[in-house]
């Protein structure tokens, strides 16, 4: 008989962190569902996006404020939310761009991302995701263009 064993390949699964933000996932699915009005949906859903950049380190928090200040500004269409317990921007209930912070996953760099439900179709290849260490007026402008962009229809 054959063993059907193999024991030099081993299945790893997800690390602590990837397990942390899939239960962060679904209290934030759970807490969504429990929720009242669309207006206090809106609401309860930026106080948490705001709660969560407040817990973050020094950089990424102030990387963080600044994200926050420019999307609102940018596409105000967009509704604040945590997505796997980062701060992210929606349309119609579907991220559109989200912020990670370093520490998220022990990266030497916080990253603004792009979902696929950005408006950002370019060719046959795009940039979806920047890694962020600060933030100059340069940058800080053209977040603001990406942004209308993704979250144009």
């Amino acid at each position: 008989m054959k063993d059907t064993k193999q024991a030099d390949k081993t299945f790893v699964g997800f690390t602590e962190d990837e397990r942390a933000a899939m239960k962060e996932h679904a209290k934030e699915l759970k807490a969504a569902a429990r929720r009242g009005s669309r207006a206090d949906k809106a609401a309860e859903d930026e106080a948490a996006v705001l709660a969560k950049i407040a817990e973050m380190l020094d950089a990424d928090r102030v990387l963080a404020e600044r994200i926050h200040a420019i999307v609102k500004e940018s596409a105000p269409s967009l509704a604040p939310k945590l997505w796997y317990g980062m701060p992210s921007y929606a349309r119609d209930g579907k991220v559109v761009c989200f912020f990670q912070s370093a520490q998220k996953f022990n990266a030497r760099y916080a990253t603004f991302g792009f979902s696929d439900q950005a408006n950002l179709d370019e060719g046959a290849m795009w940039a979806t995701s920047y890694a962020l260490k600060e933030l100059t007026a340069a940058d800080e402008a053209m977040i603001g263009e990406l942004v209308k962009r993704a979250a144009s229809s």
